[in-house]
This record gives structure tokens, sequence and C-alpha cells, in this order.
């Protein structure tokens, strides 16, 4: 009796490892292949938090697959095992958003769309500037620049944002803050490459 528990636990716990291990070793799409030569790449990891006023704290965190091909751009958003949670696509006029069951959503703006699957906003389209060190062409105020003249710090489309460890395409830690009426939300960015 005690050999046949033993068996079937130690079955009950390969079967998780086996399952844990197909997980872990499950990779994202390959957005960037067969796309043309000027495309900006990055990949990472996200984090975002969101304080509500009321106490409740919400928190996700996962990886990321970015390929900017202007004037279209691909984002996958996976959950922390690597798997897609969805992909945005954003196109002259429309984003569309597929989640992993097939399900798709349409908007004019990405940002909406990864606010639906987040539950909070993420600013895509800043985004799209800021991973390559750049302020784009909104109004920014509070601009700093480290000695190389790149930017560090500087607010946004209501947004503070912070920009360091540069490499050759861009930083590789954003850290993006907002305050709206009812909440505070913190994204942080760590790209480990392209």
């Amino acid at each position: 009796m005690i050999v046949s528990y033993l068996q079937r636990g130690k079955a009950w716990w390969l079967t998780g490892l086996l399952c844990l291990l197909l997980s872990a070793c499950a990779t994202s799409p390959q957005i960037g292949a067969g796309a043309g030569g000027s495309a900006f790449e990055r990949a990472g990891r996200f984090a975002l938090s969101v304080t509500n006023f009321n106490g409740k704290q919400e928190a996700v965190q996962g990886g990321f697959v970015w390929h900017d091909s202007d004037p279209t751009l691909m984002l996958d958003l996976l959950n922390p095992l690597g798997n897609t949670l969805a992909r945005v696509q954003v196109g002259p006029r429309q984003a569309t958003l597929t989640r992993s069951n097939g399900e798709t959503m349409q908007a004019e703006h990405p940002d909406a769309l990864v606010e639906q699957v987040l539950g909070s906003p993420i600013p895509v389209a800043g985004l799209r500037d800021w991973l390559r060190g750049r302020t784009g062409s909104a109004d920014v105020s509070a601009l700093e620049k480290n000695s190389k003249g790149q930017p560090v710090s500087f607010s946004q489309n209501g947004w503070r944002v912070q920009l360091s460890r540069y490499d050759a395409q861009g930083p590789t830690l954003l850290q993006l803050n907002r305050n709206d009426a009812n909440r505070t939300i913190s994204v942080r960015l760590v790209v480990n490459g392209a």
C-alpha cells in the first residue's frame, strides 16, 4: 500500500515536472522572421504595477518582443513562462490585438488594446521612440540628457519617463510612471536584446 502511494506520488510529480518543462521550453513566435533589413527589434521583460487610491494593488509581469518596421509594429506580450498572451499589430490607421485563444479586437490606437489585455495602460505609441532613446514629436517637459546627449529623464503625454543603460540601439532599462485621477501606474521594461 505504501509502495502504491509512493509510485502514484512519483507519477504525479513527474507529470507535473514534464508539464513545467514543456511550458518553460515553449518559445514565442519569431515575429521578425522574414522582415526587411531596416526593422528595429527589442525583447525583454516588463513589470506593471498599479496602486489604486482605495489601497488595492495589482501587478502583472512577463516578457515582450518588439518588432518595428515602420509603419507597422508587432508587439508580443508573454507570460512569465514565455507563452504568448497577446499580439498587438499596429498599422497606419488601425491596431489589432490577437489573444492566445484566437480572439481578436481592433481599435484606432494600440494603447487601448494593450490596456484591455493587462488592465492598465502601457504607452505603446510612446515606446516607438523611447525604446530607441528618442523623445519623439509630442511635447516634452523637464528633459534631462546624459553626457552623450541621450535623453535620460522627461515627461511626455502624462508619463514620467526614465531611460538608462544605453546600448547601441537605445536604452535597456525604461521606467515609466503615471499618476491618474484614481491610481498610480508604474511600468518597468528591461531589454535583454534584439
